[in-house]
């Protein structure tokens, strides 16, 4: 375990884990109560004029890594951005279920006809993923929180805080132009992540997981008998 607590010090473990577990929940559980309802497609023209453009998967898919290398990052900096950033996301998150129960949304996609590796990655996305809890979009939230919270970090350069932005908008490019979003969903998910951002900062929300490491971190270490 030492050497796992070198990359991502013992505190951040919880709430990472909570972001996964309310991420899960947001994703996968909202469906069980959405199958039968009436989904709607927020397209705009805009959406329209936006190319298809299957080689912009690859920046879809590299979007997984950037969140873990992201939060690892967050994590690393202190309890205090740690605590603060991953409640901002929960929040955002949670904003995402009422969004996804309240509104269910959907997208019509493309046909695809290549025969390119670039094709078949993406035709292998639409197998894995159904066009439904698109907005906000998660992939989208993911990237900005993981932006913002780079924003905050002391520990890492300009050059990371630059790449990481310019990743973040690969992301979004890579959502619309592999027809798995439309454009509003990429304007909702920045909207709940500042939303998430400012409450959690407003009201020192960060804070409910000093408490958790309090009683839960320190209860472990007096009955291994460090304390």
């Amino acid at each position: 375990m030492d050497k796992i607590y070198k990359i991502l010090p013992r505190y951040a473990f919880v709430p990472i884990i909570g972001c996964f577990l309310i991420n899960a929940v947001t994703y996968f559980g909202t469906r069980l109560f959405t199958k039968n309802m009436h989904h709607y497609d927020f397209s705009i023209p805009l959406d329209d004029m936006i190319p298809f453009v299957p080689f912009m998967i690859v920046f879809y898919i590299l979007a997984y890594v950037t969140w873990v290398v992201g939060f690892i990052v967050i994590g690393r900096e202190s309890r205090q951005v740690c605590y603060e950033v991953c409640v901002a996301e929960q929040i955002a998150k949670i904003m995402c279920l009422i969004a996804f129960l309240v509104i269910p949304s959907t997208l019509v996609r493309p046909e695809i006809t290549g025969n390119g590796i670039f094709d078949w990655l993406t035709n292998l996305i639409y197998q894995m993923d159904s066009p439904d809890n698109l907005l906000p979009s998660i992939h989208c939230l993911e990237n900005w929180i993981c932006f913002r919270g780079a924003m905050r970090c002391k520990k890492v350069g300009k050059g990371y805080k630059i790449t990481i932005f310019i990743s973040a908008l690969l992301v979004f490019a890579s959502t619309v132009m592999v027809k798995q979003h439309v454009f509003v969903d990429i304007v909702a998910a920045i909207a709940v992540v500042e939303t998430g951002l400012f409450f959690a900062k407003r009201f020192n929300l960060g804070r409910i997981y000093f408490v958790i490491e309090e009683k839960l971190y320190r209860r472990m270490e007096k009955k291994s008998g460090n304390i």
